[in-house]
């Protein structure tokens, strides 16, 4: 009797629930070696990746002077975490939608999670590709931090 081919198993990939910011963003591009900003704020996300070569600043657009060289606004999304630094595929399952829909995007990590950020005028069409994939976009309220 001839053999069935054996089928591989179908696995769910995992699905995620990112949180939507209101705030507006911009990456901000300085010298290298430059010193943090007092513009330099924001409420939902704030980076500052600093290599020999260049210092990008991610912060909120509304203080960020007109001369300084930048990008945006953007949208931030955050998926809910924490997550597990041993997770592969995470933004592979995020960011391929996006890619097929033409959708350019700004990443940052943090150690509970990842960042991705959206030209605001793709926002919406962004949610929307999560959305048809499983994953699930929700409004995130605006917490500011504690300072210490």
């Amino acid at each position: 009797m001839p053999q069935q081919p054996i089928e591989p198993a179908v696995t769910a990939l995992p699905t995620y629930e990112l949180l939507q910011y209101p705030e507006k963003l911009v990456v901000a591009s300085l010298p290298a070696g430059a010193d943090v900003p007092d513009w330099a704020e924001s409420a939902s996300l704030f980076a500052i990746i600093a290599t020999a070569a260049e210092t990008t600043v991610v912060c909120a657009g509304r203080s960020v002077p007109k001369k300084v060289r930048q990008e945006g606004p953007f949208t931030a999304f955050a998926i809910k975490g924490p997550l597990d630094l041993a997770l592969t595929g995470v933004l592979h399952s995020l960011l391929g939608p996006l890619a097929e829909a033409g959708i350019s995007v700004f990443t940052v990590s943090t150690y509970l999670t990842d960042w991705i950020l959206v030209p605001i005028g793709k926002a919406e069409a962004a949610a929307e590709e999560w959305r048809r994939r499983g994953h699930s976009v929700v409004i995130a309220p605006v917490v500011r931090p504690s300072k210490h």
